[in-house]
């Protein structure tokens, strides 16, 4: 379409801006005529070079007044605008200046506003539009197509509205520069006034003008508008009128009614050129299309016609947005001629394709070929580094970017800001961002998220609030961004201050929904997210997965199960991350039928098993005593990863097994990969519960010496567990003493509890001081402290942390224990007779006890730290949740079956406490 109007333009140009008034030059020699249809010829041709050499011969030659001179500047500068060279315009410009021929000025001055306009050089073209004391309507028609071809179609548009004032009368070439004006600026009301004036001008049958409405109704988004005047249009045969159709279908995602266009022009008999390839193809990038473009392409080698380098460079696009990067490769490297385009379109396919690393091999290729490095480029490149997270590259094409004048540019500058982000380098993100001279809403949303998502939770939040003080609109990303820098801060007051902020703004979508859940979650508001929860209407698969990890990351497991196969039952089906939660919620109920259940899912569902759902796998087998499993998953798997093998390693840990734990750790270093903080916890905790002292020293050491990795508190917590179990408490109280670092609660409270253990009740009650000095508001060291001075006799000072406890308004977790009974979790806790059989289970368990005395079993009193009496004592033993769960799992499964305790109570150092006993009854095992 844009080639038959240029055709038009120049063709109106050419023969109607001959003035009556111009000076008709003598008849030419004969012999010079020739020079002269060689000079139109080069020109029409394109050979800038040729032509340019020819047209100095020109006015080197005595005899130069005899020339045509209108015609040759014109050929020249039409030759000019079309290759955008600006440098040899301006020459022919200044010729025009200093030769003093006898030209129409209008004219000229015409054919200089339009080649301004073309190059580029808008500023140029309308400093000389302004000065022209007269004008033609090509001069107004010039000046509107270098505002439109410049990205300015505001100016366009005013500059319409002035020739309109001036009661300039319009031509068939004014519209399609105006209504193209119109539908870049989506300004539908304006273009149907121009719509008004065709009609009333009587243009509105010109095959330019409506083609030109049909493209302004599209690009505005009034589609029906578009298709009624394309099917009231008399005469179909222009296929520029099919073009114009299908390509505003294409350039706005309807694809289906494109592809239904291109049909019916076939069977209209209309023959496709290059432009109807092009939106065909563009309709063709989605997989669903792929044939279809195959199709298009199987085609054009058909045609045995040379292919155009847009048509090659609209397949090269198609197979990369429909996934096929290789076959969108192999057409790129079969050009014979390449431009800016086909270089982006490679770039940015492999970028859409998350093929990072190969954009980045590629752009390196692009500056080997020595080609010209533009917007498009810089952008492709910046955002690839970023999802790299390869700060070097992002900072070398930000580099690129100064340099090219590119980073003053809007899109460039909130590429960059993401960049950094993802690279985790928030003070190159904010300066980015100050000097950006334009910022939008994704600049603004770009920042607050990067603040929000590297820990600088307060800046984010202050940003919003400028972002409000500003009156700016926030959209339904910049609040989830700031949603999460609350969670950040834990702070349950702003999440629901923009919980009611969305209420009032009415700015809710599933998405915000689903985000509030979580954020609620995270804060251990349970409720709230419940609540959030029930409300939402159109639950997906996102909405029951939030509530879902909300359950699993308050401890509430069961209820996590529970609400699993209540999204079964509403037909919603589970998700890769959703069906992780659920093993992660298995494996802390040890629920080892359901975590078989969702292992024959993902098998059934051919989910790949690898990354995270293998390493929940082995996570949870581990969880449920069946280390044995966990293993043969981990021999299953061909490229582990450090998250597997640090997964191994604490799997072997939990289960005492210290020297497995080990190996898996020098055979993971074999395998060349490099231990984290992580990989050394789990090494230290399997240390600890093995007892093996000297290597927990040595691992601790290695990981400060060779690998520069500064030992968290919970790793010195590690390493006092291991010395407390192995009754090293004088050794363990000098460690922590002497740690580079203060001691934490975690790391008193691991000290703690291996003085209660091993009786030491004076080291235990220093301990225990510090650690409510430490840690006040926490419920549990209280009790720890409680149960220290209990063990010494010291009621009185049991008494008064008691009440502290009380005062304070804390509340100790109630212990609990819970069996899976006919795939059913059972919870217990202490004296608990709210179970359906709870009778049964105390009849039960009253037989247990009758017969284990008989067979001379002595409670052990000593651990009950009450001060009550021996008798008293016993009852209370005889109500654990364990006993409890141990009994319920005698009345309700058959003989021979193991059964399975699992409690909630947790160490120093964050394991759930597992003991290596276990009892018999009749050929049923419990471990407890």
């Amino acid at each position: 379409m844009s080639m038959a109007l240029q055709h038009y333009y120049y063709y109106h140009c050419t023969q109607s801006l001959l003035h009556p008034k111009v000076i008709n030059p003598p008849k030419t020699p004969s012999l010079q005529l020739p020079q002269i249809s060689s000079f139109k010829e080069l020109c029409k041709q394109g050979k800038l070079k040729e032509a340019f050499s020819t047209f100095q011969t020109f006015f080197t030659n005595e005899t130069a007044t005899q020339f045509p001179s209108n015609e040759v500047y014109s050929s020249i500068l039409e030759l000019c605008a079309s290759k955008k060279a600006l440098a040899e315009g301006k020459q022919v410009h200044a010729h025009l200046l200093t030769c003093n021929l006898s030209l129409d000025s209008v004219f000229m001055n015409t054919k200089l506003v339009f080649m301004y306009g073309k190059c580029g050089a808008l500023l140029d073209s309308k400093s000389l539009f302004d000065e022209m004391s007269e004008r033609t309507i090509f001069t107004w028609n010039a000046m509107i197509g270098a505002f439109v071809s410049n990205g300015e179609p505001l100016g366009a548009v005013e500059l319409f509205k002035e020739m309109r004032v001036l009661d300039v009368l319009v031509d068939a070439v004014t519209f399609p520069s105006v209504l193209k004006a119109c539908g870049v600026l989506k300004d539908l009301d304006y273009g149907r006034e121009v719509h008004g004036l065709a009609v009333k001008s009587g243009f509105v049958w010109n095959v330019f003008v409506v083609n030109s409405l049909v493209a302004m109704y599209a690009k505005c988004d009034d589609f029906n508008g578009a298709r009624v005047l394309f099917d009231r249009m008399t005469e179909k045969g222009d296929v520029v009128s099919w073009n114009s159709m299908i390509s505003a279908y294409s350039s706005n995602g309807k694809s289906l009614e494109a592809l239904r266009l291109f049909r019916e022009m076939q069977l209209d008999g209309v023959s496709m050129n290059s432009y109807t390839v092009v939106g065909v193809l563009q309709a063709c990038q989605e997989p669903c299309f792929l044939r279809l473009g195959m199709e298009m392409h199987a085609a054009l080698l058909k045609s045995c016609r040379e292919v155009e380098v847009y048509e090659t460079n609209a397949l090269v696009v198609m197979y990369s947005r429909c996934g096929n990067v290789s076959d969108a490769l192999r057409m790129f490297r079969e050009m014979n001629e390449k431009d800016n385009v086909s270089w982006n379109s490679m770039l940015s396919g492999f970028v859409q394709n998350e093929l990072y690393s190969e954009a980045v091999g590629f752009f390196r290729e692009v500056l080997d070929m020595g080609c010209k490095i533009d917007l498009v480029s810089v952008i492709s490149i910046v955002s690839a580094s970023g999802r790299l997270g390869n700060l070097l590259n992002g900072m070398e094409a930000h580099a690129c970017a100064v340099k090219l004048g590119f980073d003053s540019d809007l899109q460039v500058g909130n590429t960059l800001l993401d960049m950094y982000a993802k690279c985790h380098r928030v003070h190159y993100m904010v300066q980015v961002f100050d000097k950006m001279p334009e910022k939008d809403m994704i600049s603004w949303t770009t920042i607050i998220a990067g603040n929000a998502q590297n820990g600088g939770y307060l800046k984010a939040l202050e940003l919003f609030h400028e972002v409000q003080e500003e009156g700016m609109k926030v959209d339904a990303m910049m609040i989830g961004s700031t949603l999460l820098a609350s969670s950040g801060l834990r702070c349950v007051s702003h999440i629901k201050q923009i919980h009611s902020y969305l209420m009032r703004q009415c700015l809710f979508d599933l998405v915000l929904e689903n985000t509030l859940v979580d954020t609620y979650g995270e804060c251990g508001e349970i409720d709230y997210a419940s609540q959030m929860f029930d409300r939402i209407e159109n639950k997906d698969v996102v909405t029951w997965t939030s509530m879902i990890s909300c359950y699993i990351h308050n401890g509430f497991a069961n209820e996590a199960l529970e609400l699993f196969y209540g999204m079964g039952k509403a037909g919603i089906e589970p998700d890769l991350i959703a069906l992780v939660s659920v093993l992660s919620a298995c494996a802390s109920l040890s629920a080892l039928k359901k975590g078989k259940e969702i292992h024959a899912y993902l098998i059934r569902k051919c989910f790949s098993l690898e990354g995270t759902v293998v390493s929940s796998l082995v996570d949870m087998y581990a969880h449920c005593g069946r280390v044995d499993n966990s293993y043969r998953i981990f021999s299953l798997v061909q490229y582990k990863d450090l998250v597997l093998w640090t997964t191994m390693i604490n799997a072997s840990g939990m289960h005492g097994q210290g020297k497995e734990a080990i190996t898996f750790f020098n055979k993971m270093m074999e395998a060349g990969l490099t231990p984290d903080h992580i990989t050394y916890l789990a090494l230290l905790h399997a240390c600890s519960h093995s007892g093996l002292i000297e290597e927990g020293k040595r691992y601790l050491e290695i990981m400060k010496t060779d690998y520069n990795l500064e030992p968290w508190p919970e790793h010195y917590a590690c390493l006092v567990d291991l010395l407390g179990r192995a009754k090293c408490l004088n050794e363990a109280y000098d460690f922590v003493n002497k740690m580079p670092i203060e001691p934490t609660a975690a790391i008193w409270c691991a000290l703690l509890g291996a003085c209660r253990v091993h009786s030491d009740n004076s080291l235990g009650e220093n301990v225990a001081r510090k650690l409510l000095e430490l840690e006040p508001q926490n419920p549990g060291n209280y009790v720890l402290a409680s149960n220290v001075f209990a063990s010494n006799g010291k009621w009185k000072d049991v008494d008064d942390v008691r009440m502290r406890m009380k005062t304070r308004g804390l509340r100790k977790n109630p212990a609990c224990s819970w069996i899976e009974v006919a795939n059913k979790v059972h919870t217990f806790m202490v004296r608990d007779k709210s179970h359906p059989q709870s009778e049964e289970v105390y009849s039960t368990l009253t037989q247990i006890t009758e017969r284990l005395e008989r067979e001379g079993y002595v409670a052990e009193t000593k651990f009950v730290l009450h001060n009550v009496q021996e008798e008293e004592k016993k009852k209370m033993l005889y109500g654990h949740s364990e006993r409890l769960a141990i009994a319920f799992g005698l009345i309700g499964t058959s003989s021979g079956t193991p059964i399975q305790i699992t409690k909630n109570l947790r160490n120093a150092t964050g394991q759930v406490g597992t003991g290596s006993g276990y009892m018999t009854e009749g050929s049923a095992r419990c471990y407890v």
